[in-house]
């Protein structure tokens, strides 16, 4: 597969979100969750004592020979999941000045994702909400090509009425999904951390896992600007003069410390949190975080 296709600016001009996580999904490694039961698989998990009825071609002989006792070996048995992924349509993520915004990122983001699990024979399905839920694509084994249809019809929401929240939105998809799932939030998290990690919080009712990815354009961390202008809220509409010599430095140390205290309060809420940005390569940025939680995993 040629890296070309893995720049999110390449991304942008791909038509078809099929392609793109075939495209994207490709060469990746596979089986991210495991089940709570015992099964057959490679991976061991204990031993217990034989129970009459048990297929003797799981005693394990070498422990007989040491203990004159039969144990049977139980390993862990790979599953199928609910995978849903709730993606922030709001109007803040229209941003974009790399190439490629925030919600296009997203849609890229999710598609891969979506296909990733339909790999691994998951049910998947799709919420895209702003104020409020805006399509629901229940999780189903046949659904992956709806979601995609869906991603591919995304527009960011309407202005007015002041910024959105995550918490309406997420309250309601809990009331729809009932059944203990992968939950994929993709956002780019403009509100203030305690409120956050109350709304996303939520998703956990259910006994959920919960993954977080935090997406935003390089420049919105980096403030590159030099020449004063005046700067719109894209959820409010606000506009508001600004001279950037002289904000430049507080804002980089806010921005960083609105960071800093979300990802301490992602993971003090127990949820999975990965920053992204926007100009990094879909391949790195997934393969990095793909692998962190396998070995997460393993270790809870």
């Amino acid at each position: 597969m040629s890296a070309r296709f893995l720049d999110p600016q390449v991304l942008a001009r791909i038509d078809g979100l099929e392609l793109l996580a075939r495209t994207v999904v490709e060469g990746f490694i596979s089986g991210l969750h495991q089940s709570p039961y015992h099964g057959l698989s490679t991976d061991f998990a204990e031993h217990r004592p034989y129970l009459p009825g048990d297929d003797i071609r799981r005693v394990d002989w070498r422990l007989w020979g040491r203990t004159d006792r039969f144990y049977v070996k139980e390993f862990e048995a790979d599953t199928n999941a609910n995978v849903v992924v709730l993606l922030d349509v709001s109007r803040s993520m229209a941003y974009g000045r790399t190439g490629v915004t925030k919600l296009d990122y997203g849609r890229y983001l999710a598609a891969t994702l979506l296909y990733l699990s339909r790999r691994q024979r998951d049910r998947v399905g799709l919420v895209t909400f702003d104020r409020d839920v805006r399509e629901v694509v229940p999780p189903s084994a046949r659904h992956l090509e709806r979601a995609l249809h869906a991603l591919e019809r995304v527009e960011p929401g309407g202005p007015g009425g002041g910024g959105g929240t995550l918490g309406p939105p997420l309250a309601r998809v809990m009331a729809t999904i009932r059944r203990r799932s992968i939950m994929i939030l993709i956002s780019d998290l403009y509100e203030p951390p305690d409120a956050l990690a109350e709304s996303i919080g939520v998703l956990r009712g259910a006994g959920s896992d919960v993954i977080v990815f935090h997406v935003l354009d390089p420049s919105e961390r980096a403030f590159p600007f030099d020449e004063p202008a005046p700067f719109e809220d894209l959820e409010t509409g606000e506009r508001m003069p600004v001279v950037p010599g002289d904000q430049a430095e507080r804002y980089r140390a806010l921005i960083e410390e609105h960071l800093a205290t979300v990802a301490r309060r992602m993971s003090e809420t127990g949820l999975d949190y990965e920053l992204t940005m926007t100009d990094r390569p879909l391949d790195y940025a997934l393969l990095e975080y793909l692998t962190r939680r396998r070995a997460l995993t393993r270790v809870r």
